[in-house]
């Protein structure tokens, strides 16, 4: 009687244990020291499609190829050894086991991420023989995190880029030219800075109006951007005015770029609602040099520079002294 009686408890006990094995959303392995599943829960089955009945006591390896063996025997080892817990972090790694996205109509994820934690299941000897993996999927939580970045790192670019030319603003681009000054003063090493205008741009606006003149900007920035390097950093300082500094570029190489945009630009018709124009641009060229005490003094160079090109019959380029 007593020993129906103690049957009875434990199979009441494995009842309920199998029950909430198999209700709870978490994934739950049980490895042996050999890496042979003891227990494969009702999660593992629904996401691998791998049956409990096939998968125990076989090695867990057989069945995912895409785990390191002896990477997961290194992370592993102190479980067993040291009775100490491990855990794998999503940013570390993205999963352990490679599952589709249990939304993959609504997810932006292809897989499951996944955190996972190892602890040691000590059996009544007082050895560890064996340890759980508990895989947490953290797919929702990881796509919504990468939104968020996505949406941070969208509106930090529009707080840096000009909206009708895609340029970088003033106030970004001023920040740039300082950094870029401040590396210099570290380095002595070489850089210049191009101001360039668009000849006669009010005439522009008041003959064939504003929405020709933006035309006009977008179609120079396009010019600018393929006319200088990855390393450049070009801005619309004003208007229809633009900076750009060149690191590491001295006055000479400086000037072929300023005059392959104003030859490019004199080149160039600019087609708006009908109308075919044609503009031309000043450039101002100043060489950093050791006695600026500040980015402003070498920006007021570049543009004292540009209003002599200016003053001297326009589409030209003109070097500070």
């Amino acid at each position: 009687m007593v020993r129906e009686t103690s049957e009875q408890a434990e199979l009441e006990a494995m009842h309920w244990q199998l029950n909430l094995l198999g209700s709870i959303e978490v994934g739950i392995v049980v490895l042996d020291t050999d890496y042979r599943v003891k227990t494969w829960n009702e999660f593992m089955h629904n996401h691998s499609g791998i049956l409990p009945s096939k998968i125990r006591n076989q090695p867990l390896f057989d069945f995912f190829p895409e785990i390191d063996k002896q990477w997961f025997q290194r992370k592993t080892r102190p479980v067993f050894e040291l009775n100490s817990p491990a855990f794998l972090i999503w940013e570390q790694r993205p999963y352990l086991f490679k599952f589709a996205s249990h939304r993959p109509v609504t997810s932006a994820s292809e897989v499951m991420y996944q955190n996972i934690t190892l602890f040691p299941l000590m059996a009544p000897d007082g050895k560890v023989k064996h340890l759980c993996i508990m895989v947490y999927d953290v797919t929702d939580e990881v796509i919504s995190k990468q939104q968020l970045n996505l949406a941070n790192d969208k509106l930090q670019q529009i707080s840096r880029v000009d909206g009708l030319t895609g340029l970088y603003n003033r106030r970004f681009w001023e920040e740039s030219c300082q950094l870029e000054f401040k590396r210099y003063q570290r380095s002595q090493g070489q850089a210049s800075l191009l101001m360039l205008d668009i000849d006669h741009f009010k005439s522009v606006n008041d003959n064939y109006g504003h929405p020709a003149g933006d035309e006009v900007i977008k179609t120079l920035a396009a010019i600018i951007k393929d006319s200088v390097r990855e390393t450049d950093i070009p801005g619309r300082y004003g208007g229809e005015e633009f900076a750009i500094v060149l690191p590491d570029t001295d006055a000479n190489s400086a000037r072929q770029v300023a005059e392959r945009i104003r030859k490019i630009t004199e080149a160039t018709v600019i087609r708006h609602e009908g109308l075919e124009l044609n503009v031309t641009v000043s450039l101002g060229i100043a060489q950093l040099r050791p006695d600026y005490q500040e980015h402003m003094a070498w920006i007021s160079k570049a543009d004292q520079a540009l209003y002599q090109a200016k003053e001297s019959g326009r589409n030209k380029v003109n070097s500070s002294d």
